[in-house]
């Protein structure tokens, strides 16, 4: 049997502070999307779009707080 790995507020939080997003150690997935929605609308994220995208394809295994936050935040126009 295969176990796979959620994504988890920690993976979230990892992958935006590879993208350069500075997040507080610990932050939760709703902290660390307006965080990075805010830099992405200061200055931008390079690359922010690309692993939304990335992310939004691996839904069934996203922890449902992990998918509201970038829903909510950062899919929001």
């Amino acid at each position: 049997m295969m176990i796979a790995e959620l994504i988890d507020g920690d993976d979230f939080r990892q992958r935006l502070v590879a993208l350069g997003v500075q997040l507080p150690e610990g932050a939760c997935p709703e902290t660390c999307a307006r965080l990075a929605r805010r830099k992405q609308l200061e200055v931008g994220v390079p690359g922010l779009e690309a692993e939304i995208a990335a992310l939004m394809q691996q839904r069934e295994i996203m922890l449902p707080s992990v998918r509201r936050a970038i829903e909510d935040i950062l899919q929001a126009r």
